[in-house]
């Protein structure tokens, strides 16, 4: 049996298709996913798993006590090596909102914006795999 050794990545977001779509793009590029529907659930799975978690892939408008902002704010403190993407269609961020090591995209995003996202920001033993699917 041959362990996977892809890196992992954590997927918020209230609205499942668009979690399971975000998911399935990591999915695509190497990642293997945790998800989360909100916040306050990903603040749990971070407590639990954060040590093997990479990439934070976050909403910013969610149910709950935790925005996407809040959670990243939360896990750039805790976890300061996790890269952190936050993404939204409605709100962008205003100054002081997202952590200094946070990028915001822009809703809808497609896997090429992901994926060239993540080359850019990544370090060399982390960055994702070519896209396996086409778009």
């Amino acid at each position: 049996m041959v362990l996977s050794t892809n890196p992992y990545a954590l997927v918020v977001d209230d609205d499942a298709i668009i979690r399971i779509d975000a998911a399935q793009i990591l999915q695509d590029a190497g990642f293997r996913t945790y998800e989360a529907g909100d916040g306050d659930e990903a603040k749990l799975v971070l407590e639990e798993f954060g040590a093997n978690v990479i990439l934070l892939f976050s909403d910013v408008e969610m149910p709950g006590s935790t925005d996407g902002f809040a959670l990243a704010r939360y896990a750039a403190e805790k976890w300061p090596e996790l890269e952190i993407v936050v993404a939204s269609g409605r709100r962008k961020p205003e100054a002081g909102e997202m952590p200094d090591c946070a990028t915001f995209i822009s809703k809808p995003f497609d896997d090429h914006v992901v994926h060239s996202h993540l080359r850019k920001k990544l370090p060399d033993g982390k960055k994702p795999e070519p896209l396996k699917r086409a778009v």
